[in-house]
């Protein structure tokens, strides 16, 4: 008995440190690990679908679905980005050379306020513009350098990006085609009743689809719709801020307001009234409601974390895992959440 229980220990072990051993070797390539099989969860159901139409022939199914998720999802985003890039450096260079310059704008608009606000900058020491205007024109500075040198630092890791994006396609390929049956195999590997598995299982797949989908068709909708309204108003890098809005709108409760609405309140201090007024509108009217309407048909009510929750695991999962974490934070979340419903459910199985 004890000679069997020794060599169970050791085997576990063996597996503990092997397992760790193979994450370390993925870990250089997690990035394209990662979106290849969110990809294959997301795209199953179209394999699936193509799969029952080609007869059961899983390699051209799956050869047919990898190109349908290149051409309607990685390609336009290689072509924005590579578009992104080129605007970013473009307005670099024209704040290096002041033909861009954030500090007249604010002179401006601080210009334009009323006296009884002069007045209370005036009570709060708030007043001097000259220092003002020239903190915000080094900030600004800063922060365009740091957003030119990351676009740069992209173009010069080509070469690592290629190969991560091989990867993830290759990875992609199979994981459309074997999905089902691994999938099963790891099933069997977990230590857990057949009713938690399925459920946690169903809660994952659910969880990982809906805020892809949910998260990504929101955020692309509010940034095109943003970029848009920036470029039709003439405000020069409109397909920066339309990208910086589609990235914070996936933060609930703050959202894409924070680079449109200093442009409005801009505009309505410069005298651009009908500008200010209808950015304004169009963006708390069209662009603010897209998430109230989208989100509930792509996400669901069953799946919906509260907003609050949401916010602070897309933060901390972005500041651990970079833009990856957009997704694993709220799936973390998403998890966490349905364990301990399992959890305190007094030992109840969880529907079947």
């Amino acid at each position: 008995m004890n000679n069997a229980s020794l060599h169970y220990r050791t085997f576990l072990i063996l597996l503990v440190a092997v397992s760790l051993a193979f994450l370390a070797i993925l870990w250089p390539f997690y990035g394209a690990v990662f979106w290849g099989t969110i990809l294959a969860i997301i795209f199953a159901p179209v394999y699936r679908w193509l799969l029952r139409r080609m007869k059961q022939r899983r390699n051209l199914a799956a050869l047919t679905t990898l190109l349908l998720v290149f051409v309607g999802a990685i390609l336009p985003v290689i072509l924005i980005t590579g578009s992104l890039v080129n605007q970013v450096t473009t307005i670099y260079q024209q704040i290096r050379s002041g033909d861009i310059n954030f500090g007249v704008y604010f002179e401006r608009a601080v210009n334009a306020l009323p006296p009884s606000v002069h007045e209370l900058l005036e009570r709060f020491d708030l007043a001097d513009l000259s220092s003002l205007q020239e903190k915000l024109a080094t900030g600004v500075g800063q922060g365009s350098q740091f957003v030119a040198t990351r676009a740069v630092s992209l173009g010069q890791d080509t070469f690592q990006f290629v190969i991560s994006f091989a990867i993830m396609l290759y990875l992609l390929f199979f994981l459309l085609r074997d999905g089902a049956s691994l999938s099963r195999r790891i099933s069997r590997a977990i230590p857990l009743g057949e009713a938690f598995k399925r459920h946690l299982l169903r809660k994952f797949t659910t969880v990982i689809r809906a805020t892809v989908k949910g998260n990504i068709a929101v955020a692309a909708t509010q940034g095109l719709l943003g970029g848009l309204a920036f470029w039709y108003l003439g405000i020069q890098g409109s397909l920066l801020w339309g990208v910086l809005m589609a990235f914070l709108s996936l933060l609930p409760a703050i959202g894409a307001a924070i680079i449109w609405a200093p442009v409005a309140v801009y505009f309505l201090l410069t005298g651009a009234l009908w500008e200010g007024i209808g950015l304004t509108l169009f963006s708390v009217l069209v662009i603010g409601m897209v998430d109230n309407v989208l989100r509930p048909i792509l996400v669901g009510k069953d799946t919906k974390l509260p907003d609050w929750l949401v916010l602070i695991s897309t933060l901390g999962g972005m500041s651990l895992f970079g833009i990856n974490g957009f997704v694993i934070g709220p799936v973390i979340a998403a998890l966490f959440v349905a364990v301990w419903d399992l959890f305190s459910a007094d030992g109840d199985q969880p529907a079947q």
